[in-house]
């Protein structure tokens, strides 16, 4: 079952405590790809291996995958999120992008999770966003 892709670190995707379900930061690369910036979607770099753009909403939609993959392989599901962490790289760029996209994935407002959205200056791979997640274990 596809569980995301590999942590860039040394740590777990998940840890469970009772019966809820704590993730690790989760970024859009693509599950099976390398710790490089292969597998990043709508990344283009020069021929240096420099950023030269991206997609955002590509990567937005690309994480809210990896975090569902890796909820339905560790016995929960999205709807079962009761919190979600958003790190972004550049919040004025990327926040309207994020918050329309977010509201899809999250239609009715009575079951969304807690949010919270902060900036932060880089991340340890050039991806633009990265979400900390709990949910709830289904039992």
């Amino acid at each position: 079952m596809n569980q995301g892709p590999k942590p860039v670190g040394n740590y777990p995707h998940t840890k469970s405590v009772g019966n809820l379900l704590f993730l690790s930061g989760v970024g859009p690369r693509i599950a099976g790809s390398d710790e490089n910036d292969s597998g990043i979607p709508g990344l283009e770099l020069d021929h240096n291996g420099n950023f030269k753009s991206f997609d955002f909403a590509a990567q937005v939609h690309s994480v809210f995958a990896n975090v569902k993959a890796i909820l339905e392989a560790n016995e929960s599901n999205w709807e079962s999120l009761v919190d979600v962490t958003v790190f972004l790289v550049d919040m004025r760029r990327d926040f309207g992008t994020f918050n329309r996209i977010y509201a899809a994935y999250f239609p009715d407002p009575s079951s969304q999770p807690c949010r919270t959205t902060v900036e932060i200056n880089r991340l340890p791979t050039p991806i633009a966003i990265e979400l900390k997640c709990i949910a709830t274990l289904s039992v």
